[in-house]
């Protein structure tokens, strides 16, 4: 059985679940929580993933305690039900520890796909730290994206014969999104002046931003649209939690070079990434998915739990002071050198193969 429940979980498990429904003696069962439900369904069509058990836990303004307590309850009813041999989880969202729980409780083996993220910090990112750390303490077979977070998950005890590299299958599902054809007309990337101008993108709503770390975020974009007003065009899809979208209208609303859009399904962000110069944002995903594509990160966080992008040379972390990244923006765009540093950096993420490296460890171990 896969769970998946936010978009994030979906894009990375897509590879995962073709791959095993390619094998013809493994029964795959999809179920979604549905932590986020738009986002969510949008990459399953996407991909031509029909879900087999829609738990539709997703209400207005839940707060982690009703989605955890609804989560354990309801995927505890279903594992009773169906009985799978595995659960596969992906990350490191309340989906993910709670659906681990749940399994440890019915005595079903975990295995935890991008396993061994560490930021080392309990509250940053909150609450996806303790989130993984929860589900790595209760997997049975950890396939870990890079060696570094394998070398992290030896450092807390788990036994090496049961963490596993396989690279992310961010970059298969990537791979995947680039044959699809995909076209502007009627998605709210019509009218961007791809071509025309430099793209910036910005993604930011992550809970410990919220508050003055965003608005100093937006001030920064707003200073950057100013300075840079005839060069770049900024795109922002805004995420739909009512905080962040206050913060960001109220700021960056009504300027000439800024696009403030809806979020964008996964094909479009895809499209969007390819045509961007640069990208500023304090999400985890998509600091592996731009490198794929030569677009350099700027990460607006202080800390990452993914560290091989900033050694690479992919990722900077610029953190949420409007003069920092102000300033890493200009270089950027100011000097060509250290573009192409960063948009040249190898990818530390992987071949696209790492969801085939899943199942035939998940098959060896069924042997």
């Amino acid at each position: 059985m896969v769970v998946v429940g936010t978009r994030p979980e979906a894009i990375k498990m897509a590879p995962v679940i073709k791959c095993l429904q390619a094998e013809s003696h493994i029964e795959t069962i999809v179920c979604l929580t549905a932590q986020h439900r738009e986002m969510l369904d949008q990459v399953l069509q996407i991909f031509s993933i029909p879900p087999d058990i829609d738990l539709n836990l997703m209400t207005e303004n839940q707060t982690l305690s009703d989605i955890t307590a609804s989560i354990l309850i309801q995927m505890n009813k279903v594992l009773l039900e169906r009985k799978p041999d595995w659960i596969l989880v992906q990350g490191d969202t309340t989906t993910v520890m709670a659906a681990a729980l749940a399994a440890y409780y019915n005595q079903i083996k975990v295995g935890h796909v991008e396993a061994g993220l560490r930021s080392w910090n309990k509250w940053a990112p909150f609450p996806e730290e303790i989130n993984r750390k929860i589900a790595g303490v209760i997997a049975d077979l950890h396939f870990a994206p890079t060696e570094m977070a394998r070398q992290n998950l030896l450092r807390e005890g788990i036994p090496p014969e049961i963490c596993h590299v396989t690279g992310n299958t961010v970059i298969d599902a990537q791979q995947l999104a680039l044959k699809i054809p995909f076209e502007e007309k009627g998605t709210p990337l019509e009218g961007i002046p791809f071509g025309e101008k430099e793209i910036i993108t910005i993604t930011a709503h992550r809970r410990e931003n919220h508050g003055k770390p965003l608005v100093d975020i937006c001030n920064a974009i707003l200073k950057i649209s100013q300075i840079y007003a005839d060069r770049v065009h900024i795109v922002y899809p805004v995420h739909l939690n009512p905080i962040v979208r206050k913060t960001v209208f109220s700021i960056l609303d009504h300027q000439p070079n800024i696009s403030l859009i809806p979020p964008l399904d996964y094909l479009s962000m895809v499209y969007l990434l390819k045509n961007s110069k640069i990208l500023l944002t304090d999400s985890g995903g998509l600091q592996e998915e731009a490198p794929g594509m030569g677009v350099p990160v700027l990460v607006l966080r202080e800390v990452t739990e993914r560290p091989e992008g900033v050694i690479s040379g992919n990722v900077r972390l610029v953190g949420t002071d409007p003069e920092n990244i102000y300033t890493h923006v200009c270089d950027l765009l100011d000097h060509p050198d250290q573009w192409e540093k960063m948009s040249k950096a190898t990818n530390p993420y992987g071949d696209g193969k790492a969801a085939e490296r899943i199942v035939k460890l998940i098959n060896a171990e069924q042997k």
